[in-house]
């Protein structure tokens, strides 16, 4: 890339022009490119960056298009009447914009407590902006309530990747590295519209002999390049992962060194797969076994393969759990930690991976630290200067925050940042209907979105390429944002705007300077699992960005993860047992199809800004509704007619594009325009990651009319009503345990406890020490809702001949073994590191040799709080 910027010579009376290295603002591919500004309007070309080698797409090379569009939003707006949301947003001042604001935090928190004020961030903020917003919830607002828009994106595949390997960075190795595989199976992902720069690396290795499979219900861009295709039905995914698996264990294809010296669980795995031998996986997924047989030996064959997932595998209720399926073949086959091998998740959003990282997540703090481990709040809170007692505990997720908006309990002034989730959110009308009930929501945005029009307060911000600072890409390479021009008068950047509110606030230690920013950032993440603290801006410019984790200056940063170990306590891999589960919403008599969404090429996200694009609208003008031609027969649906499509959650209508591209009992439709998350499900949402299935519900699709040019929505009568607000699903995290220093004088108030015991003696048949079972429904604990508990003791004492475990289960998963020698007794005191929050299921299973039978003897106290 060429010098940062390079001023060139003006003729007198006219600015001098100056250009600027510096980086697109959509995916996660970062490109490189050179913004070049001084009269109005910029233009830019694409630089030989890494990841695009001199390449962009139509969204890049159209990105300046925006700068200096009309609808720009360059002066706060407010609305004419202060607190009627029915009366027009109008121009104001910044002084009386930021004094509504305030107020409206200040009465709030007066009036319901800290946690009513709340803030909803997005992975197109940077690095700094990211982590000034996290501690801008915690220190400023002193909120627990604050999450983002990647939690709709990433976080499933993050919560996989963190379990298996006990570090999430979506590409473990290189972008470059995917050229050298001779096999690649790509689950749910289309870069060749999401992400086309990225497929010169594909091309590469294609060119030298490289196989490549897509599994995809569509056969996209992608796909029609691979070499093989499979199409399973939309939350299948994990079934056909499982049969893969299946496969390579009957042929004798694992790697059963590389299991044995670097993975951990492969036993109960390997019984798991038993079941989804390759007849049944076909009658679940639609994949034929010959194709499944194909796609095993092609990967267990290669010299390098790789396994890379993405939204369409991991936006299920299950995505969690299949995004594991996946590492778990890979792992299997001996695929992670070799160079042009391995299994990797392609992020989407420009800086999706450094926005999950630093702090916008409910339950995070900087450098990929846990909220709940009091260590990690005493490093933070130390470099905050703060006292760790006074940061708040984890919050709710997402849609949870969002589910929960103007309630008892609930937030009731929102800040956003960087998020159209009027658009983007799953049951969007449901959304939309929570932001209306909210007492006072205020938006920073650059142009009037779709939830900016909803807001008291909207305050325009400066676009990508007027700020400064850094953003982390899919390889996890923190690279450079510069600015290249200056931003219309008076409109900050986020990161400006939350210094100047946190001020407003009275709360010190807010700097609107990106680099400062940074080298607090650096402190904060040290140690931490992404840890950035040898990185700095003058490396990032020498090196043409740093991979993390990078933990002093000396250090040459990780472009490949695991070569070695993986990031676990013992450095094994974990393998985890999962199973298919169906759709949270299967098709039935009135709604017969399975609805998915996704991307097209020359649209991104929520379309705040590429639908304002006028080259891109010319590609892209429109969504539609992508029908196979048989089913558009039965239909009596031809190309172009509008399209009703209903499912339990609204209507939404859509010119049809029929094409033989997709599944006969699949629709298709694009999510960049308002109406797609109409339709889709948030009922049921991912335990681990809280991810909303939004690739799979229940569908109807009827002919409304012939082509027409617009098309209306429909009838408002005909919408179902959103479903009103209810509890959260997921249980409120408690406080973690925390201690004082000896001699401290802070008087405690004193906390109610319950003890709980769960004991007695129990008949005991063993089934073989690999089979644990429920010993006595007795032996069954529920926390109540609202309350947390403890484990503090286990005893236990076994009157047979032979060894016997006693193991503790939390929500179905084994948390601790207690074994009991022959005629033995033992007695473990438990340290409690968190609490067991409500709703969790604790219960008691014991394993004995095959055929021993006896009595066992337990007691398990705990405390209720």
């Amino acid at each position: 890339m060429p010098a940062p910027a390079s001023p060139t010579a003006a003729a007198p009376g006219v600015r001098a022009s100056r250009t600027t290295s510096t980086h697109c603002p959509y995916c996660s591919l970062q490109c490189g490119m050179a913004v070049t500004a001084g009269d109005r309007p910029a233009t830019l070309v694409p630089l030989d960056f890494p990841t695009n080698r001199g390449g962009l797409c139509s969204k890049g090379w159209s990105s300046a298009e925006l700068l200096d569009h009309p609808e720009r939003l360059t002066r706060p707006l407010v609305r004419a009447v202060a607190g009627d949301r029915t009366s027009p947003l109008v121009e104001s001042t910044w002084e009386e914009a930021l004094d509504r604001l305030v107020a409206a935090i200040e009465r709030t928190q007066a009036t319901h407590g800290r946690d009513a004020v709340g803030c909803f961030g997005g992975g197109s903020l940077t690095n700094e902006q990211a982590y000034q917003f996290g501690k801008f919830a915690r220190v400023a607002l002193r909120t627990s309530a604050i999450d983002y828009n990647g939690r709709f994106c990433m976080s499933s595949a993050a919560g996989a990747a963190t379990r298996a390997f006990g570090l999430d960075r979506g590409l473990p190795f290189p972008l470059s590295d995917i050229a050298d595989a001779d096999v690649v199976v790509l689950v749910g992902s289309n870069p060749a519209d999401t992400m086309p720069p990225a497929m010169q690396w594909f091309d590469a290795g294609r060119e030298r002999g490289a196989r490549h499979v897509v599994v995809d219900p569509r056969r996209t861009a992608t796909a029609r390049n691979a070499d093989l295709h499979l199409q399973p039905l939309p939350g299948t995914d994990l079934a056909l992962a499982n049969g893969l698996l299946h496969i390579a264990v009957a042929e004798g294809l694992v790697d059963e060194r590389y299991v044995a010296a670097r993975t951990t669980g492969f036993d109960e795995v390997r019984a798991g797969v038993a079941a989804y031998w390759p007849d049944r996986v076909e009658r679940l997924t639609g994949v034929p076994v010959a194709d499944q047989r194909r796609t095993v030996f092609a990967l267990a064959r290669a010299g390098n393969a790789m396994i890379l997932t993405a939204r369409g595998a991991e936006q299920h209720r299950s995505g969690t759990d299949t995004a594991q399926a996946w590492i778990n073949l890979a792992l299997a086959l001996g695929l992670p930690g070799r160079r042009g091998s391995g299994w990797g998740t392609i992020t989407g959003q420009g800086n999706g991976q450094g926005g999950r990282e630093h702090g916008q997540k409910a339950d995070q703090l900087p450098g990929y630290r846990s909220l709940a481990d009091p260590a990690a709040r005493a490093h933070v809170a130390a470099v905050w200067g703060v006292d760790p007692d006074d940061l708040p505990v984890p919050g709710r997720s997402a849609y949870e925050l969002l589910d929960a908006l103007g309630t008892d309990g609930g937030v009731r002034t929102l800040l956003v940042l960087a998020s159209n989730v009027a658009v983007s959110a799953p049951d969007a009308r449901r959304v939309v209907s929570r932001l209306r009930d909210l007492d006072f929501l205020a938006v920073s945005d650059f142009f009037l979105s779709e939830t900016a029009e909803l807001a008291d307060v909207v305050l325009p911000s400066a676009m990508w390429a007027e700020e400064a600072g850094t953003t982390t890409n899919l390889e996890g390479r923190v690279i450079r944002r510069r600015r290249a021009l200056d931003p219309p008068d008076g409109v900050p950047d986020d990161l400006q705007l939350l210094a100047t509110l946190a001020g407003r606030l009275g709360v010190h230690g807010f700097s609107g300077d990106p680099e400062t920013v940074f080298e607090e950032l650096r402190r904060a993440s040290a140690g931490g699992t992404a840890d950035y603290a040898g990185i700095s801006y003058r490396r990032i410019d020498e090196e043409r960005g740093v991979f993390w984790p990078c933990p002093s200056p000396g250090h040459p940063g990780t472009p490949r993860l695991f070569t070695e170990r993986f990031a676990t306590p013992d450095g094994r891999a974990r393998f985890l047992r999962v199973e298919h589960v169906e759709a949270h919403e299967r098709p039935d008599a009135d709604y017969p199809l399975v609805l998915t969404t996704g991307r097209v090429l020359a649209q991104y996200q929520s379309g705040t800004q590429t639908r304002r694009t006028r080259s891109l609208q010319l590609v892209a003008p429109g969504p539609r509704a992508e029908l196979h031609p048989d089913l558009a027969a039965r239909l009596g649906i031809a190309q172009d007619d509008v399209v009703e499509l209903a499912t339990r959650r609204g209507r939404a209508r859509f010119h049809a594009q029929v094409t033989d591209a997709i599944r006969p009992d699949v629709v298709f439709v694009p999510f960049h325009w308002a109406g797609a998350n109409d339709l889709t499900d948030a009922g049921d949402l991912d335990p681990t990651s809280r991810m909303p299935p939004f690739k799979a519900c229940a569908v109807a699709v009827t002919r409304v009319t012939g082509p027409e040019e617009r098309v209306a929505p429909p009838p408002a009568a005909t919408q179902p009503r959103p479903v009103p607000h209810r509890p959260a699903t997921a249980p409120v995290p408690r406080p973690p345990s925390r201690t004082r220093p000896s001699g401290s004088l802070t008087r405690r108030t004193p906390v109610k406890s319950t003890p709980r015991f769960l004991q007695g003696v129990f008949p005991i048949t063993g089934e073989g020490l690999a089979k644990p079972g429920p010993i006595d429904p007795a032996l069954r604990y529920t926390v109540p809702a609202g309350c947390s508990a403890q484990a503090l003791y286990f005893r236990g004492g076994n009157a047979t001949g032979e060894l016997v475990y006693v193991l503790l289960v939390r929500d179905g998963e084994p948390v601790r073994w207690f074994p009991i020698g022959a005629r033995a007794d033992t007695h473990v005191p438990l340290r409690v590191v968190e609490d067991v929050v409500g709703g969790s299921v604790l219960e008691l299973h014991a394993a004995a040799p095959e055929g021993v039978t006896g009595e066992i003897v337990v007691d398990l106290g705990l405390v209720e709080v």
